[in-house]
């Protein structure tokens, strides 16, 4: 007996130890004028180190950025004292990773930046004045199927190959500025429909609707806390999670499951794949999608180029 009561107690331990240690991807932002990041910078990173996060955190007169991962036992802790480094800040959006098996990040970086998400508008003032509209999980699937809205991915074309909403309109772009700069030229024949938005988490989104209805749109909505926002509403309120395939994610995991479905294609053989990896060659480091066969065959080079050109060292 004495065995098996060793066993319950070590048992018993060992969950409790590991809730202590287990850690969770979070992700949040706020548009919001700071007269002096470098103060900002500072009790961000004084507050990060005391609660052991690791992340990506970025800084400007425009806001914050913050993409991390914290011990899930000092979450309460962290949105407690977050919102007392600036009055702007208080009951922040914090979005949950969808998957927390993987760790996002294992260092902290925190930088001032230009832009806390960069734009190339030069001539474009934030107004966070002009209210934008937010849709739930709920409001999110009825209008899916609505014929009077259009859903508008405001992703890069590689975050779009291996997840999105059906139907939803890709533009065909490798990074955010080309985005703004084309947006009109994909939505103008719909300026009286319904426009909803989606990105990841949300905070691209938020700048495009201010770009697009200083452009004279006004039926323009988008999803509260995007599409990791949107799932997390789904499973609380168990609606229907109409998002398909996998949400790319700009940390080491690459990545989150959302569902099974596969919707895109391994880059060397075509066949359907969704894991996406950087040539292992570093003076390449492509990120392309590559099936398991096709890692074996080519040991996780992109191509024989890579390979040769790897081995000659």
């Amino acid at each position: 007996m004495s065995g098996i009561c060793n066993f319950i107690q070590n048992t018993k331990y060992f969950k409790k130890s590991f809730k202590n240690y287990l850690r969770i991807n979070i992700s949040l932002y706020k548009y919001f004028f700071i007269d002096n990041p470098e103060i900002i910078k500072k009790k961000i990173k004084s507050l990060c180190n005391k609660l052991n996060i690791f992340g990506r955190i970025y800084i400007s007169y425009e806001g914050i950025n913050i993409q991390a991962n914290i011990l899930k036992k000092y979450l309460k802790i962290f949105k407690k004292k977050i919102s007392n480094i600036h009055k702007d800040l208080k009951n922040i959006y914090i979005n949950i990773g969808i998957d927390n098996s993987k760790i996002s990040f294992n260092t902290l970086s925190v930088k001032i930046k230009k832009n806390i998400i960069f734009d190339g508008l030069q001539s474009f003032k934030l107004n966070i004045n002009l209210n934008n509209k937010y849709l739930n999980s709920k409001k999110v699937n009825n209008l899916l199927y609505n014929k009077e809205a259009v859903f508008v991915d405001i992703r890069n074309n590689y975050e779009h190959k291996i997840g999105h909403f059906k139907n939803a309109i890709l533009m065909n772009t490798s990074i955010f500025r080309e985005q703004l700069q084309k947006i009109f030229q994909y939505i103008h024949k719909y300026k009286t429909k319904k426009i909803v938005l989606y990105c990841t988490g949300g905070i691209r989104c938020e700048k495009t609707s201010l770009w697009i209805k200083s452009n004279g749109y006004k039926n323009v909505y988008q999803i509260r806390g995007g599409i990791i926002g949107y799932i997390n509403d789904c499973i609380k309120n168990n609606n229907s999670i109409e998002f398909l395939g996998k949400i790319f994610v700009f940390d080491l995991r690459l990545y989150e499951t959302v569902t099974k479905d596969i919707l895109s294609y391994c880059d060397q053989c075509n066949r359907k794949s969704d894991y996406y990896v950087n040539c292992i060659n570093n003076k390449c480091n492509l990120l392309f999608i590559q099936c398991l066969l096709c890692s074996k065959r080519y040991q996780s080079f992109c191509s024989k180029k890579c390979y040769i050109e790897f081995h000659r060292k």
